[in-house]
């Protein structure tokens, strides 16, 4: 009689596992190691330089250099103790907008253009909730320019493309955004004694037709930005141009505004042409 065992462990048919992901051939050690970061960030919270550079097994110098390219996209910044936490970029989730590479893809030549005219920094972003994303930069050849922002995610409340996003909608849009108790969770909530010239702020960009940010968001950076409209006349994004504070008086006398007026008519020609770049 043939004894046979009382068990075994069951198997999965092998093309139905899964294959265990190996190590890339030609890994890119800074690109792990930044990968890494941001995976020590998310997990624990909170980070340290020299734990950082212990985690990773290089020098300080080195640990200090990638997170602060973390800091500049925004999926890291310092508290007061000098730790690093995890940034905004780090908690919001993708745009969901689908269309948002065709609208990169449609904006490039005309920010190269900008540009090119100009010689500063012309940035394309889209207003996620609370929050701009920049979507693409072409960057001025100045020696002293605003340098690339493509990735990176700022508050919409201080930024001139997204106070000019944000002047478009409606009254009980904005309370929501800044005034609600999921504003107060998110740590989005304008002060009482600030909101009343927030919203004179907004009527005044309403009027104009474009939004300036004077060191709001980085100090000695100067932008001012202008809506993108779909076929509908919907808001689907803005464009900025950035210039360093010192220089941002000679440009916009120098026909600021009417250039980058002109850029968005143009573009926004192209977004009509092609609805799924400004899909509702």
């Amino acid at each position: 009689m043939q004894n046979t065992p009382t068990s075994q462990p069951s198997r999965k048919p092998a093309q139905n596992r899964k294959p265990v992901q190996k190590r890339p051939t030609y890994s890119i050690e800074a690109v792990d190691n930044a990968l890494q970061l941001l995976q020590l960030l998310r997990d624990g919270g909170a980070l340290r330089l020299k734990d950082a550079a212990a985690e990773l097994g290089v020098a300080p110098s080195t640990a200090h250099r990638l997170m602060a390219m973390l800091v500049y996209r925004g999926f890291a910044v310092q508290d007061e103790n000098r730790r690093y936490v995890p940034g905004p970029a780090m908690g919001v989730g993708p745009a969901g907008l689908s269309w948002t590479r065709l609208l990169r893809d449609l904006a490039q030549p005309h920010m190269e253009l900008l540009s090119s005219q100009l010689d500063e920094t012309v940035n394309l972003m889209v207003r996620v909730g609370t929050k701009v994303r920049f979507l693409a930069t072409v960057e001025g050849s100045n020696v002293l320019r605003i340098g690339d922002r493509q990735g990176t995610v700022m508050p919409a409340d201080k930024t001139s493309g997204g106070k000019v996003m944000l002047s478009e909608l409606e009254p009980a849009m904005i309370d929501q955004l800044f005034r609600s108790h999921n504003a107060e969770i998110g740590g989005d909530t304008i002060p009482d004694a600030e909101y009343p010239a927030f919203l004179r702020e907004l009527d005044s960009i309403r009027g104009n037709g474009f939004a300036a940010n004077f060191e709001g968001t980085e100090e000695g950076v100067s932008a001012l930005g202008m809506a993108l409209h779909n076929r509908h006349g919907h808001v689907v994004g803005a464009l900025s141009v950035a210039t360093p504070a010192t220089r941002f008086r000679k440009v916009f006398d120098a026909g600021l505004v009417a250039a980058l007026r002109e850029t968005c008519r143009q573009l926004e020609i192209d977004i009509a042409a092609n609805p799924a770049a400004g899909a509702d």
